[in-house]
C-alpha cells in the first residue's frame, strides 16, 4: 500500500468518527417533551425517528416520545411502568396483554402505540377506584378465577368488555337468535366461553372465570 493510500484510509476513518460524533451530538441535543408519571414531570429527549404522542391512560394524559415500531404493550410496560398487562405469546394468541381502548378490548401486543394517539386506554391498573376494586376483580377473587395469575389482568379486562358488549346487544357465533341477543340476566355459560375464547389460561381456571363473569352479570 502506498503512502497516498494510507493517508486516504486515515482520512476516511477520521471522517467516519466525525460523522458518528455529530450524530451522537444530534441525539443529545434533540427536542424534548415533558411526560408526567405519578404526578412528577419528567423531561424526555426525542431521538431521530421518534414521534410525540399523548396516550389517555387510566384517565390521565401521558406524553411519550416513541419510535413508530413500538407496540402499545411495550410502551405501557417499558415507558410507563404499567406492568399489569402481561407479555405472553407476543403474537396476539393468548390474550394476556388485553387492554380496553375506547371501551373495546384490544391485544396491546398487536397494536402500535402511535396508532392510539389521543385515545382512551384502560389497563388493569385503571379498573379499580382508589382502594375499591372493580366488581369483576372482586368476582375473580370470590370465585378463584385465577391460579398463577399471569393471564388474569387480560382475563379481567376482556370480561369487563364482554359484559359491555352484551349490554350493547352484540351477538357471538353461538348466539342462536340474532333478533334477540342475550341479556345479562340470561347470559349462558356457552356464550361466556365463546366470548372469552381469545383469552387462554394455562392453569385452566376457566370454571372460576366463568363463575366470576356470571356473578357480575347477575348484578346487572
Amino acid at each position: 500500500m502506498t503512502e497516498e493510500n494510507r493517508e486516504l484510509l486515515r482520512t476516511s476513518r477520521r471522517g467516519f468518527l466525525g460523522q458518528a460524533l455529530t450524530a451522537a451530538g444530534a441525539v443529545i441535543a434533540a427536542p424534548t417533551v415533558i411526560n408526567t408519571i405519578q404526578g412528577k414531570e419528567e423531561t424526555i429527549a426525542m431521538a431521530e425517528g421518534q414521534s410525540k404522542i399523548t396516550l389517555q391512560i387510566n384517565g390521565k394524559p401521558q406524553n411519550l416520545a416513541i419510535e413508530p415500531r413500538v407496540t402499545l404493550l411495550d410502551a405501557l410496560r417499558e415507558n410507563l411502568a404499567l406492568t399489569g398487562s402481561k407479555k405472553g405469546c407476543d403474537h396476539g394468541q393468548c390474550g394476556a396483554c388485553t387492554v380496553l381502548i375506547d371501551g373495546q378490548r384490544v391485544y396491546s401486543c398487536l397494536t402500535l402505540a402511535v396508532m392510539q394517539d389521543g385515545k382512551k386506554i384502560t389497563t388493569i391498573e385503571g379498573l379499580a377506584t382508589g382502594e375499591q376494586l372493580h366488581p369483576m376483580q372482586t368476582a375473580f377473587i370470590d370465585n378463584d378465577g385465577l391460579q398463577c395469575g399471569y393471564c388474569t389482568p387480560g382475563q379481567i379486562c376482556a370480561s369487563v368488555a364482554l359484559l359491555d358488549e352484551v349490554k350493547r346487544g352484540a351477538a357471538s357465533v353461538v348466539t342462536s337468535d340474532l333478533n334477540q341477543t342475550p341479556q345479562l340476566a340470561n347470559l349462558s355459560e356457552g356464550e361466556i366461553r365463546e366470548r372469552l375464547s381469545g383469552n387462554l389460561c394455562r392453569c385452566s381456571a376457566y370454571n372460576g372465570i366463568i363463575a366470576a363473569v356470571q356473578q357480575v352479570a347477575a348484578q346487572g
